[in-house]
């Protein structure tokens, strides 16, 4: 019997819609459950084909766990190695690299020094720092916010210097980057599930979390819809990613990537909408039962990224350099017309 399970924390309707899902399938050799631990041995046997991943960045125990068992052969969703390298800036170094449209962003070194360092520690970094070329490079309004993510956490919407040396004094040890404001008229946030399945959402950042999926406004073009959808596809390609959203600020035409570096994304009934949620769960179903039939114990059973690919065989980064997968027709609502600044 080859088990199906979801690891995860404080969220309810996702994990267990999804496990009924799986089941309800009856595919034969195949269940799901929620992933059980009483004791983790090294190098152990696992006793999971795949485990979808939805909580380990917060449990650094789970994150340990989850590359025990992959090294015996588990699919984990998403691949708990890179998951565990990866941050928002890097992201946006990658994007520029492959030819997706990012924020100018630059990176802002922690207002104190980090635990166990003194100045000492910081013979490289000339202070103070450069802080004229990089406001003249963001522009103002620009937005500060943690180099490696944490949703709308310590985020702060920035009009001047003065008021970027006001807030900064605020982060303590906590890196941030410091971004353009994109002025959008279009936001859409969109699924991708195994590198291939791409459900595109209009979207409203600026709503409470239960109506940010609420969107009106005409339908959006095609031709927007095909480039949305390239993007998505070629990002989580590059970074590996089996189960992740990006989000695009569409100005002047043009889909600008702002976050795409949440492979645990809200999945709730109660904040993306029944048609959203049904779309997720019977997508992650699938992919799921298809990586567990494809599953081997004793070898390698993660996604591993172009970009690591790449790098692996000495190969230069050039924009456009994997095709995409074989891909699903993307899905769209309405969308919102309104001019808002990104987050």
């Amino acid at each position: 019997m080859k088990k199906i399970g979801i690891l995860f924390g404080q969220e309810r309707s996702f994990p267990q819609a999804f496990v009924d899902r799986v089941n309800q399938k009856a595919v034969k050799g195949v269940r799901a459950e929620f992933v059980k631990i009483d004791k983790v041995f090294q190098a152990e046997s696992p006793v999971y084909a795949v485990i979808i991943d939805r909580i380990s960045q917060n449990v650094p125990f789970y994150r340990a766990y989850l590359k025990n068992a992959a090294m015996g052969g588990t699919a984990v969703i998403n691949n708990p190695f890179w998951w565990s390298a990866d941050e928002k800036f890097f992201n946006n170094a990658l994007a520029e690299n492959i030819g997706v449209p990012v924020p100018k962003t630059a990176l802002i070194p922690s207002r104190e020094h980090p635990n166990d360092t003194n100045e000492n520690s910081f013979s490289n970094l000339i202070m103070p720092f450069d802080w004229d070329a990089i406001f003249d490079y963001t522009g103002f309004p620009a937005y500060m916010k943690p180099f490696d993510g944490g949703g709308w956490k310590d985020v702060y919407k920035l009009r001047s210097k003065e008021e970027f040396f006001e807030k900064h004094s605020e982060t303590q040890q906590t890196v941030m980057m410091l971004q353009e404001e994109i002025v959008f008229e279009e936001y859409f946030r969109c699924y991708c599930i195994g590198g291939k399945h791409v459900r595109i959402m209009p979207y409203e950042p600026h709503n409470p979390q239960h109506l940010r999926y609420i969107v009106d406004g005409p339908k959006p073009s095609a031709a927007l819809l095909k480039t949305i959808e390239k993007y998505t596809l070629k990002l989580n390609q590059y970074l590996g990613y089996d189960f992740n959203t990006v989000e695009f600020a569409v100005r002047n035409g043009v889909p600008i990537a702002i976050d795409f570096c949440n492979p645990a994304p809200d999945a709730s009934l109660e904040s993306v909408g029944a048609e959203n949620f049904e779309w997720v769960i019977e997508t992650a179903a699938n992919y799921a039962i298809e990586k567990a039939l494809a599953q081997e114990f004793g070898k390698d059973n993660l996604t591993w990224g172009s970009y690591i690919k790449i790098s692996a065989t000495g190969t230069a980064l050039v924009a456009g350099a994997t095709k995409p997968a074989t891909k699903a027709k993307p899905t769209v609502k309405q969308k919102t017309t309104a001019k808002k600044p990104t987050k």
